[in-house]
């Protein structure tokens, strides 16, 4: 990267600080043990470094590694530590200088290449982004037993819409689906039923509105009279990126107006909270809901669930 990293560390820490409110360090190093320990002395020493740490320079390097503990440095325990110190190695300078092949032999592999990493060689490798899924699905209870063919509808265009989100999140369409339904299977007093049903869309999309109009036929299919349903899940099957599906020149493909109130619906949604767009078919409070009564409170995302301390 040309220029100064160290700068460049500070421009991510602002830009983060001022789009989150959160104070970061930030550790900037040739491998990744190393750069866990720039960033810890970036935390540990934040009034001279800033909150940001450049340890590529051997001369700075070796200066982290003589004023760190050896119980600082990532991957290292408890139990580690005190192993480690009865041999005599107490910071991480010493750990870097002890052989790799005698703590391979005495402890893992995973000290060894600990060892290697804090002398600059890099080995281990950085996190890949995950792929997307192949499958979403999304799968709730019932907050209580359902009959009546309306709620359970509602339910399953409401568990649409989130598996919707989570396929244009990850920039996927679909071209087919499962709905299921059932009811309990551990109650030996209640019938048990299970059915689902494929469906095939008219073309690959990630439009939450044509996807709930699928899935709620879907269940008028599969839905039988006189059972109590406990649960409903929505598959979403034969995910692709766009263009890779190899359709004939005459192929119907999704509409771009489609796609841009998708964008819009999304936008709003981001912004003022989840649900503020939905479906007509979708509740806002449902009584079929979830039961949530012992659920944790939000204390620091949600202005109206902070703890309010009084003084006596």
């Amino acid at each position: 990267m040309a220029g100064s990293l160290t700068q460049f560390g500070r421009d991510v820490r602002a830009k983060v600080l001022r789009c989150t409110g959160i104070p970061v360090g930030i550790g900037i190093a040739r491998t990744k043990t190393l750069a866990k320990l720039a960033n810890h002395t970036a935390k540990r020493l934040q009034a001279q470094t800033g909150g940001v740490v450049d340890i590529t320079d051997d001369f700075k390097r070796d200066w982290v590694l003589r004023n760190t503990e050896v119980q600082e440095v990532w991957g290292i325990g408890r139990r580690m530590t005190a192993h480690l110190e009865a041999m005599g190695i107490r910071t991480a300078m010493e750990l870097a200088q002890a052989d790799p092949r005698m703590l391979c032999d005495r402890f893992s592999v995973v000290v060894e290449k600990t060892a290697r990493e804090l002398t600059g060689t890099p080995c281990l490798e950085l996190d890949e982004a995950d792929p997307p899924k192949q499958e979403i699905c999304c799968s709730r209870m019932f907050g209580k037993r359902l009959t009546e063919l309306t709620p359970i509808k509602q339910a399953v265009a409401t568990y649409t819409g989130r598996a919707a989100e989570k396929l244009r999140a990850q920039g996927s369409v679909c071209k087919r689906m499962r709905v299921s339904i059932r009811t309990g299977m551990f109650n030996p007093n209640e019938l048990h039923f299970a059915k689902g049903a494929l469906v095939d869309l008219p073309y690959p999309t990630n439009d939450t509105l044509l996807l709930t109009r699928a899935a709620t036929d879907a269940v008028e299919r599969v839905y039988q009279a006189g059972y109590r349903y406990s649960k409903a899940e929505v598959l979403l099957l034969d995910l692709r990126q766009p263009g890779e599906f190899t359709d004939d020149l005459f192929a119907v493909t999704q509409p771009v107006a489609s796609g841009r109130l998708m964008s819009a619906l999304d936008e709003i949604n981001d912004r003022y909270g989840k649900g503020t767009v939905r479906a007509g078919s979708v509740p806002r409070t449902p009584d079929w809901g979830m039961r949530r009564e012992m659920m944790s409170q939000s204390y620091t995302t949600r202005v109206d669930q902070v703890w309010t301390v009084y003084a006596r």
